[in-house]
C-alpha cells in the first residue's frame, strides 16, 4: 500500500521530485536543497534497507517537504505524482549502488537501475508534453549517476572526462551505465531536457554502514576487523556529499540540456590510506578507546571479483562552464564525518541491526586472510 505523507501548501514556488532521497546522497541533497531555499520537495522512495526516514527526521513537518512511499517502477504512481504536483524537475538519485550486492544479486540492480529509470523516463516524456512552452522551458530531468561506469584506470592514465568511454566492470556499473544511456537516447530522441552527472566516491552523513569508511567507523568503535580487500592499494576520488549536493544545485539550474558533468572532489588516496587515516583520527577524537591504536584492527582480505584498481575525476567542465568547486578537502572532509558518526551513534544502532549484520556475514564470512595478507597488515600498523 502506498503511504504519502502531504504537508499543507508550501506556497506557489513548483516543488522538485526526488527519486531515493531517503538514501545517503539522495536525503543529503533534500535537506540541502531545503535548507538552500530553493523551493519545496516532493520525496518518492521506496524504503528498501538503505532508505532511512530518520535520515529526513528534521524536516518531516517542514510544509516545503512531501514524502511518498513507493516504487520508481510503479509506472501509474510515478504518473499520478507528476500530475499532483507539477514539479519543475526530475532528480533521480534512486538506485541500488553497492557493488558487493550487485555481484551477490544482480536482478534488483537490473530492476531499480535499468527498468526504474526507463519508467520515469517514459513518465517523465509524457508529462512534457502536456506543459506549456514556458514550463518545458523550465523543466529538467537530472539523472545522478556514478563514474563506476568508465571502469578502471592505470596508475598513469589521466582522469576520467565526460568524453571517456564506458567500460562498465561489476554489474552495478554496467546497470548504471545502461540508466546512462536510456537518459541519454530520450534526449536524442524525444526531446526530453535531461542532464546526467557523474559522481566519484561520496562519503559523509547519514552514510549506510556497507560502504568504506562509515563501515571502518562502525567497526573500529566496537573492536572489530577492519576488512580492507585486497593489498589496499585500490584508489578512489573522494568527494564530500555536501560538495555533491551542491554541484547537483548549480547542474539542476545551470546545466546545458542533454550535457554530461562529471563531479569530483580532487582527493585521490588509495583505499589503506582512507583507512590509516581514519584511524588516526579515531585515535585523536576518542582517546579513551579500548581499542587505540585503532590501526591495529587492520586486516587484509580476499579481494572482490573484477574490483576496479584505480577512479579518478576530471571535473574541470563543471568548474569552468558553471562555476562550481569543490569546498571541503579530504582531510576537513573525514574529520566532519568522523565527527558526526561519533555524535549520531543511536542513528548508527539503528541501522546496523537485524538484516545488516546478516549480509555482513554474509559478504565477509568467506573472505579469509591468508598469511600474506596478515604479515601485510601487520607492516601496515
Amino acid at each position: 500500500m502506498i503511504n504519502q505523507q502531504r504537508n499543507p501548501d508550501a506556497g506557489s514556488q513548483a516543488p522538485i521530485l526526488v527519486t531515493g532521497g531517503a538514501g545517503f546522497i539522495g536525503s543529503n541533497f533534500v535537506l540541502d536543497y531545503l535548507a538552500s531555499g530553493s523551493g519545496p520537495v516532493v520525496n518518492l522512495d521506496k524504503l528498501t534497507y538503505a532508505g532511512n526516514p530518520e535520515n529526513l527526521a528534521s524536516v518531516r513537518h517542514d510544509p516545503a517537504y512531501t514524502f511518498v512511499h513507493g516504487d520508481i517502477n510503479d509506472a501509474a504512481l510515478v504518473a499520478e505524482l507528476l500530475q499532483r504536483h507539477q514539479p519543475r524537475a526530475i532528480v533521480h538519485f534512486a538506485a541500488e549502488s553497492h557493488v558487493d550486492r550487485s555481484i551477490a544479486g544482480p536482478e534488483a540492480f537490473l530492476r531499480t537501475n535499468i527498468d526504474g529509470t526507463f519508467t520515469l523516463l517514459q513518465a517523465a516524456r509524457a508529462h512534457f508534453a502536456t506543459l506549456s512552452e514556458t514550463q518545458r522551458s523550465q523543466f529538467r530531468f537530472l539523472h545522478v549517476s556514478t563514474d563506476e561506469v568508465y571502469g578502471t584506470l592505470l596508475p598513469e592514465d589521466p582522469a576520467f572526462h565526460e568524453d571517456t568511454p564506458y567500460a562498465p566492470n561489476s554489474p552495478y556499473a554496467a546497470s548504471k551505465a545502461a540508466s546512462d544511456h536510456l537518459v541519454r537516447a530520450w534526449v536524442h530522441t524525444y526531446g526530453l531536457p535531461a542532464i546526467i552527472t557523474n559522481c566519484s566516491n561520496n562519503y559523509g552523513p547519514y552514510q549506510f554502514p556497507e560502504k568504506l569508511i562509515p563501515l571502518m567507523i562502525a567497526n573500529a568503535l566496537q573492536g572489530k576487523p577492519l576488512p580492507v580487500y585486497g593489498d589496499g592499494q585500490q584508489v578512489r576520488d573522494w568527494l564530500y556529499v555536501i560538495d555533491h549536493c551542491r554541484a547537483l544545485r548549480t547542474v539542476l539550474e545551470s546545466g546545458r540540456i542533454g550535457e554530461t558533468y562529471n563531479v569530483g572532489g580532487g582527493n585521490q588516496r588509495s583505499n589503506l590510506e582512507v583507512v590509516n587515516t581514519l584511524c588516526a583520527l579515531l585515535d585523536e577524537l576518542v582517546p579513551t578507546s579500548k581499542f587505540a591504536p585503532h590501526k591495529q584492527l587492520v586486516a587484509f582480505v580476499t579481494d572482490r571479483p573484477g574490483h576496479d584498481r584505480r577512479y579518478a575525476i576530471d571535473a574541470r567542465k563543471l568548474e569552468n562552464e558553471l562555476g562550481w568547486h569543490a569546498e571541503e578537502s579530504f582531510e576537513t572532509g573525514l574529520r566532519k564525518t568522523v565527527q558526526w558518526y561519533l555524535a549520531n551513534s543511536t542513528w548508527v544502532e539503528h541501522v546496523t541491526s537485524g538484516a545488516y549484520q546478516n549480509w555482513i556475514a554474509q559478504n565477509y564470512a568467506a573472505r579469509e586472510s591468508s598469511s600474506t595478507a596478515i604479515a601485510t597488515a601487520e607492516a601496515a600498523r
